[in-house]
C-alpha cells in the first residue's frame, strides 16, 4: 500500500499518552496505530524496522541533557522512519523544535539491543505491553514503501 501523502511531519508530541493510558496498557494498547507508535511503542516499531532496513540504525530524541529519549526512530543519517512514515531526518528534527520551541532536541545514537535499551532507559520490552506489538509494527510497516518515495 503506497504511502499517504502528508502535509509535513507530525511530531510524536502530538500523540503524548494520557496519564489513563500510561497506567492501563489495555487503553493504551487500543489506541490507534499512528499513535501507538508515536508514544509508548515508538522503540519497537523502530526495532521491526532496522530489522528490515539493516542499513538503518536505531536513535533516541530526546531533550538536550536528558538520559532518556521521548522518541525512538530509526535513521540513516538523511531519511528517518517512525509512526509518520518516511521524513527527512532534518524535516522530523525540525518540526519536533517548532512544535515545542522551549525545548532544545537532539539525537543520540542508540548501540544496544531492544532488551540493553528498555533496561537502560526505561521502556517496556515486548512482553511488557497488553499484547506482543510486533506483529502489530510490522502490520505497519508493511503500509509504507519499502524506501522512501
Amino acid at each position: 500500500m503506497p504511502e499517504i501523502d502528508k502535509p509535513g511531519y507530525t511530531p510524536a508530541a502530538v500523540f503524548r499518552r494520557t496519564p489513563a493510558e500510561r497506567a492501563d496498557q489495555e487503553l493504551a494498547w487500543q489506541r490507534p496505530d499512528q499513535t501507538f507508535f508515536a508514544a509508548g511503542a515508538c522503540h519497537i516499531l523502530a526495532w521491526e524496522f532496522v530489522a528490515r532496513h539493516p542499513s538503518y540504525r536505531v536513535a533516541g530524541l530526546r531533550k538536550v541533557g536528558e538520559k532518556n529519549p521521548s522518541h525512538v526512530i530509526a535513521t540513516d543519517g538523511t531519511w528517518a522512519f517512525d509512526h509518520d512514515g518516511w521524513t527527512p531526518e532534518a524535516e522530523l528534527l525540525a518540526a519536533t523544535a517548532e512544535y515545542e520551541p522551549e525545548t532544545r532536541w537532539e539525537l543520540m545514537p542508540i548501540t544496544t539491543g531492544l532488551a540493553g535499551f528498555c533496561a537502560d532507559h526505561r521502556h517496556r520490552l515486548p512482553e511488557q505491553f497488553h499484547a506482543d506489538p510486533r506483529p502489530r509494527a510490522r502490520a505497519y510497516l508493511d503500509r509504507y514503501p519499502s524506501s522512501p518515495a
